[in-house]
């Protein structure tokens, strides 16, 4: 039997290849291994293409929930390809207002060139918003690694001040949370409480499937309902999403809260949720560039590394 040791060493070394490009790069190479590794990626995203997550979105909408869209990407160090990046996300914006899905758009911003130079992210997500203001599209910032987090708020501080509609992402597990929470609820848009799913010391994070961790997520969720601002709970955690509602019940669903899962991940747990009367969203990715997304999913859970193995069978019945 595995033990708790070993499965967290495990999703470390997950983590540790999420970020190691040269195993990405080697891996991509080869026509072999990026088959099957892209065949374990479609558990997790809906394809590559804008018309793929549309396709998907439709069916998370048939099924009641509302649906977010994110073009994966990596952190984009050129301004060609940041623009080019820049340019993906206008097309999801257009697919989505000739769709009529209830949905938003997702984004990192260092995706969208904010190492690059920091003008140029506000400029994509300037032009991201001038392209969504007839459908009052929300826009959402994800999060990425505590050592970008005071370069992405200080960047939505900003945006936030042009455009209301856009909201950020906030992850439990770091210590420093409480404090942006309370910065950032100063905003109107949206919040978006996520675990966090980054490769983190203990000096700055809670250790993953802590205590300490649910318990916090617990507590900025306490503060988010106490404020009646627009949030959304992302957890595939059905005892934490069990222990929300019996502490807070009818006030999670007033409409100013959301329970938020990903794509491929918690789908019985959000269908469950939306019989119950409560508002779910399905977060879709799309892309190529899923190396990243895909390894800190399966490192959330290492037994995935099991179902990654059947994945690369091309042959169910074998």
């Amino acid at each position: 039997m595995t033990s708790a040791y070993e499965l967290e060493r495990a999703a470390d070394t997950l983590r540790t290849f999420a970020l190691d490009e040269g195993m990405k790069a080697r891996v991509m190479s080869s026509p072999v291994l990026a088959e099957m590794a892209t065949r374990v990626s479609r558990r997790y995203t809906a394809g590559d293409t804008v018309e793929d997550a549309i396709r998907v979105a439709r069916k998370a909408a048939d099924r009641g929930h509302r649906i977010s869209i994110e073009y994966a990407g990596e952190s984009v160090r050129t301004r060609e390809l940041a623009v080019s990046e820049a340019g993906v996300f206008l097309d999801v914006a257009a697919a989505l207002a000739d769709s009529t899905l209830p949905g938003t758009i997702s984004f990192d911003l260092t995706h969208l060139g904010a190492l690059v130079e920091r003008e140029l992210a506000l400029e994509h997500v300037r032009a991201l918003a001038r392209a969504t203001e007839t459908q009052g599209t929300i826009l959402m910032i994800s999060a990425e690694g505590s050592d970008r987090t005071d370069l992405i708020l200080d960047l939505y501080d900003q945006l936030a001040d042009e455009i209301p509609r856009i909201g950020i992402t906030l992850q439990a597990r770091l210590h420093r949370t409480p404090a942006d929470l309370e910065r950032v609820l100063r905003r109107p848009g949206r919040i978006r409480l996520v675990k966090g799913a980054f490769l983190e010391p203990e000096s700055v994070a809670y250790p993953r499937n802590s205590e300490e961790l649910s318990a916090a997520y617990r507590s900025l969720a306490a503060r988010l309902v106490e404020s009646g601002h627009s949030a959304a709970f992302a957890t595939h955690d059905g005892e934490l999403v069990y222990a929300l509602i019996a502490e807070h019940g009818d006030a999670l669903k007033g409409g100013a809260v959301e329970f938020e899962m990903l794509l491929g991940l918690g789908t019985q747990l959000m269908d469950q949720l939306r019989a119950e009367g409560y508002a779910t969203r399905e977060y879709i990715v799309f892309g190529g560039e899923w190396w990243l997304y895909v390894l800190n999913r399966m490192a959330e859970h290492p037994e995935r590394a099991l179902a990654a193995l059947a994945d690369m069978n091309p042959d169910p019945a074998a």
